[in-house]
């Protein structure tokens, strides 16, 4: 039986890597510790953890008899990542030193991770879960869109009025990329009206890596600060400075972190300026 205070710890440890999003049983452990709950976060399981008590937990854990499935879902997550044995060893290797660096405007992994719109997002998801269980080295590279979704009302005349929420990164199965001091890691653009700036977050995809720009740091102009915040808002400027923090910053990004790509793949020209 696994110690209840493991339990917790363990769970954060399945909702912080996104190989969960296409484990059915790994679903259902989260789903049944608490159906209401899970519905009213959206599925979001690092949400679900913060707001369910240790207390409900293991008492839940025990009615379902969950404590030996929470410890099976953990080591298959462990043994996963440890593998050695896939396609991509075999027919990869190359790759181990120099791999594939994806670049994306939007990434469809899952809707707690509100980064996409449609089927490019999606196809983009799938290439990536792809890619981990086939084992193939890849990098991926795309922007933390800090308003995802919005939600819709009608007003009084039966016109539909978005409202927009900002997202918590403290709730995103995200992490901050750190530079070699400990801080951080800022990147820069520049263009001809100033200085881009842009922290960079991690996302885990089983064996593959998400890097996503954020555009909402200090070290911006106030009007660019906001860059980041809607997948595919704003006007034509707006569109062209997400684009160069997109391709540009993404490549520079990999350099910053010592990564070496064997080759670029572009989804879409969103893009295109890496290419330069």
């Amino acid at each position: 039986m696994v110690g209840r205070s493991q339990l917790m710890d363990k769970l954060r440890e399945l909702a912080r890597n996104l190989w969960w999003t296409w484990q059915p049983n790994v679903i259902a452990l989260f789903r049944e510790l608490d159906p209401a709950l899970w519905r009213k976060v959206d599925h979001n399981p690092v949400e679900f953890l913060k707001r369910l008590p240790v207390d409900q937990l293991e008492r839940r854990a025990a009615e379902m008899a969950l404590d030996s499935r929470i410890d099976y879902a953990f080591r298959r997550l462990a043994e996963y990542l440890e593998g050695s044995e896939s396609w991509g060893s075999v027919h990869a290797s190359i790759l181990r030193t120099r791999p594939v660096a994806y670049f994306s405007a939007e990434f469809g992994l899952h809707e707690s991770l509100p980064i996409y719109s449609g089927g490019l997002g999606v196809l983009a998801g799938d290439h990536l879960k792809s890619a981990s269980d086939l084992g193939i080295p890849l990098i991926a590279i795309g922007l933390l869109y800090a308003q995802g979704y919005f939600r819709q009302s009608l007003d009084a005349n039966g016109w539909q009025q978005e409202h927009y929420l900002n997202a918590d990164v403290e709730l995103l199965p995200i992490e901050s990329v750190l530079g070699p001091d400990g801080k951080p890691l800022l990147i820069s653009v520049e263009t001809a009206t100033g200085v881009l700036h842009a922290r960079v977050w991690r996302v885990e995809v089983g064996r593959t890596t998400l890097l996503l720009l954020d555009a909402n740091v200090p070290e911006n102009h106030e009007s660019d600060r906001s860059l980041t915040a809607r997948l595919y808002g704003g006007d034509a400027r707006v569109r062209i400075r997400q684009e160069l923090l997109l391709g540009v910053g993404g490549v520079r990004v990999l350099q910053a972190l010592g990564i070496t790509p064997s080759v670029l793949h572009l989804n879409e020209g969103h893009s295109a300026f890496a290419t330069l």
